[in-house]
Order: structure tokens, then sequence, then C-alpha cells
């Protein structure tokens, strides 16, 4: 992020400010959100649940919800290691919105694409006009095995943060009675984190079962060689 505010500056490049434009969250009221009332239209929808990376999605989709689905309960998660919002402390900003400085509560993490080290401008509105009404902390840990357990049971290949939201969904799942229903949302796919901890139980080379599958197919067999 100070990289792409540096280089803009330096070179005066056109800076999307996507942690700050007001723009990021009513592209999110004008489709996202629209997709999902279409989606369920005349049908029930209980939770809504959603990381955050920019804040966007969780602003643009809340403000929707909030007027025309209000039962309607959505459910924020960030990484346990890494609560921004769950520590309290405000974000120190700059007269642009932009971050002054990382925030204290923050710590790396690996669920790429989630909670950098600021609560985006963006994000504030969530928060301060009450957008979500449940915040779950979730470890990094659980996002990737349950990102290795949709792409084994259901051939949903997600990123962690795919399978940090749906980590989350489950434990919605758990404590809710017959019949909830739960949207969550999985915003990537899982094969841009091949150098990440997502891939690293996965052996390089292919076992005999898998050698014998990929030479029963002569595509397979050109793909594997």
């Amino acid at each position: 992020y100070r990289k792409a505010v540096e280089l803009a500056e330096a070179n005066g490049w056109f800076l999307a400010r996507q942690f700050e434009t007001e723009a990021n969250a009513r592209i999110h009221e004008n489709t996202t959100a629209r997709e999902i009332l279409a989606d369920f239209a005349g049908e029930r929808l209980d939770y809504w649940v959603t990381g955050y990376g920019t804040g966007g999605t969780v602003t643009g989709v809340g403000r929707v919800l909030r007027r025309e689905r209000p039962e309607t309960k959505i459910v924020l998660s960030e990484p346990a290691n890494a609560q921004l919002l769950g520590s309290g402390h405000a974000q120190a900003r700059n007269s642009d919105h932009s971050p002054a400085g990382s925030h204290p509560a923050f710590e790396p993490h690996p669920i790429q694409g989630w909670t950098p080290d600021f609560i985006p401008h963006v994000l504030q509105e969530a928060v301060d006009d009450g957008l979500y009404d449940e915040l779950m902390p979730i470890a990094g840990a659980d996002g990737i095995a349950w990102a290795q357990k949709l792409a084994r049971r259901e051939g949903i290949l997600t990123g962690v943060s795919g399978g940090s939201t749906f980590a989350v969904a489950m434990k919605i799942a758990e404590r809710a009675g017959p019949g909830t229903v739960i949207l969550c949302m999985l915003p990537d796919t899982g094969e841009r984190y091949m150098s990440t901890p997502l891939f690293e139980t996965i052996p390089e080379d292919m076992t005999e079962e898998e050698t014998a599958l990929s030479r029963s197919t002569p595509g397979f067999q050109m793909a594997a060689e």
C-alpha cells in the first residue's frame, strides 16, 4: 500500500485509492447486494458472512441488507491474531482518510486478502453505522483447513480467505437451528496461492494412483508429462 502511494506521488500516476474511495462500497451496493437480493427473493436468508480487505463488500452490501432485508444477520470476520476491529482501538488517519500508520493490533497473518495493517476508511462506515451484527475472529490455520476440505469434499478450490469465511459459516451452522440459511462469500480461487501454506502439505510428485489416472486418458497423460 505504502509503495503504491510512493510510486504514484513520485511519477504522477493515478492511484485508485481503493481503501478510501466511496466508489468501492457503491459498486458492491449496486451489484453484489442486488445479486444477493435477486437470488434470495422470496426466500429465507438468516445470515450473511464475510471478511474484509478494503471494506467495500461489507459496507456496500450492508447498506442494502439493512434497508431491504433487516432480518438478515451480518457476520463480519477478521484474523484471530490481528483483531483490528475487535481491539476497540481507533485508526489514526491523515486528512485524506488514508491511514496515518499501522494499527497497534495488527500482526502478520496467513489470510491473504483480509485485514491490512490498518482499518480502511471504506470499512469505517460499517463500523460507525452498525452495518454488521457480530464480529467473529478466525484463526488462519482454520481457514487453511477449511479451504482444503472444500477442495477435497466439494471440488471448490478457494483461497485462504474463502476457507476462513467458510470456517466462520460452519461455526454459525453449529449453533443455528434446523433450516437456517447461511450465505458466505468465497471471493477468489486457490491457484494463486501455490507458494503459500495452503499447499504446503501437497506433495510435489504424484502418487502411484495419480500417475495411473493421468495415464488412463491421453489428455491427462500429456498434461502430466
